[in-house]
């Protein structure tokens, strides 16, 4: 069902966990299909220096959470805004139909992740939230 690449990422996640003192943090799930995805960030001069992730789900969802904060690590988080779950999926070389919303979430806890760090940096602070389910 999945290509080696996905396997590998699945097998040997890389940035698992959580930023220590992160700057941004985004949180996204989907009840339909179980996962749950959170991805941190550390932001200097508005690089993203480091990123990391936690995820609830399948091979998939762990694969392009993975592979998403790898992806995002030395970019300007304007350029990180722009990453799509495609070029996820194409830097893993393909995933099936059924799964291609893990990449999806992966993109969206990207973005939450920056959202988040423009607000605080804004002095927007959100309350403590619950994954928004798609």
């Amino acid at each position: 069902m999945y290509n080696e690449k996905v396997m590998e990422a699945f097998k040997n996640p890389q940035n698992v966990g959580e930023v220590e003192n992160y700057d941004g943090l985004g949180k996204v799930g989907n009840a339909a299909c179980g996962d749950i995805m959170q991805i941190t960030i550390k932001v200097e001069n508005d690089v993203i220096t480091d990123a990391k992730f936690k995820t609830f789900g399948c091979a998939a969802a762990i694969a392009t959470s993975s592979t998403a904060t790898q992806m995002v690590i030395g970019m300007t988080l304007d350029e990180a805004l722009k990453l799509t779950n495609k070029q996820v999926v194409e830097y893993l070389e393909g995933l099936p139909p059924q799964k291609l919303h893990c990449s999806v979430l992966a993109e969206e806890a990207i973005k939450a992740a920056i959202e988040d760090y423009r607000n605080k940096k804004a002095g927007i602070h959100a309350k403590d939230k619950e994954p928004e389910y798609v």
